[in-house]
């Protein structure tokens, strides 16, 4: 006879799910879904789909970003008593700009276990594979949709850059990689080193690895580009950021140079600034207004 399993811990189980291959679930994790009373789903839909393929019956309910906070405070009720809960993502690990984080420190907070369950992850998939830097990474999830804010996000990057060469993580639609690779090359330089890496561990996984203006020339030729992205940039040490950014830093100071030696307005400085450093002069001029309003606050 097999050996009767002993049970299963109450408390609350984090388990990470394949995020294309359905190969990559880990034997723990089919277990832990097997043997919970009921696991906690970003779409129960597409959980299902997992279930079904590997004849998992136990029982399901929705977790999202639009009801986390709301249905938090009945989970770690359940938890309380003694309930087995597990709680997944569409594909990946539950917390990493998925569901998951609310409630596990709600159940902490009110004394519950929290086990992880590890599991496939597009960032740390793609950091290792990509040929950048895994000596020191940092994660900073999706950038702004909103173009303004995506750009006053990427300039701050470049502000804070550090001693030492680091590789930054994020995930982007496909719809903005483009827009995004632009801003990356008109605040870094086109030298940036960047990896796109698409529909990790399916059918059409590929790495598009190169300058960030390669990478932006080879995407922009095609008709459209599908699919999950985790984009990845080499930052650059602060001496290199100077370099690369630096010459566009203090655009008040710049233009007022330009206006000085060839009697020009700033219309026309702001032009030519453009022209000398590659950029759009509606950019510069963004910036020129952030400074002075960064100046008005002091």
């Amino acid at each position: 006879m097999p050996q009767e399993l002993p049970p299963l811990a109450p408390g609350l189980y984090l388990v990470g799910t394949p995020i294309g291959n359905l190969n990559d679930i880990t034997l723990r994790a089919l277990d832990v879904l097997r043997r919970v009373d009921r696991i906690a789903c970003e779409d129960t839909r597409q959980t299902q789909k997992l279930l079904n393929h590997f004849q998992i019956a136990t029982p399901t309910e929705s977790l999202h970003e639009h009801n986390e906070h709301e249905r938090a405070e009945r989970l770690v009720r359940d938890l309380r008593a003694g309930a087995r809960i597990a709680v997944v993502s569409d594909a990946g690990m539950p917390g990493i700009s998925d569901p998951g984080m609310v409630l596990a420190a709600a159940a902490l907070a009110a004394g519950i276990a929290v086990i992880p369950i590890p599991g496939a992850n597009a960032a740390v998939s793609a950091l290792v594979a990509s040929g950048l830097p895994t000596n020191e990474f940092h994660f900073l999830g999706f950038l702004p949709e909103k173009a303004g804010q995506r750009r006053t996000r990427i300039e701050a990057l470049a502000a804070g850059a550090a001693d030492t060469d680091r590789t930054l993580v994020f995930y982007e639609a496909p719809h903005r990689i483009l827009e995004t690779l632009a801003d990356l090359e008109s605040v870094f330089g086109p030298n940036l080193r960047v990896v796109v890496a698409r529909e990790l561990t399916k059918i059409h996984e590929e790495f598009l690895r190169g300058s960030v203006a390669e990478v932006r020339a080879a995407i922009e030729i095609r008709d459209r580009i599908r699919g999950e992205i985790t984009l990845l940039m080499q930052m650059p040490a602060r001496s290199s950021t100077a370099t690369a950014a630096g010459s566009a830093a203090n655009i008040a100071s710049r233009v007022a140079q330009l206006q000085s030696e060839g009697a020009i307005d700033e219309k026309e400085a702001l032009k030519r600034l453009a022209r000398e450093l590659n950029r759009s002069k509606s950019d510069l001029y963004r910036e020129l207004q952030r400074e002075r309003a960064a100046r008005g606050k002091r």
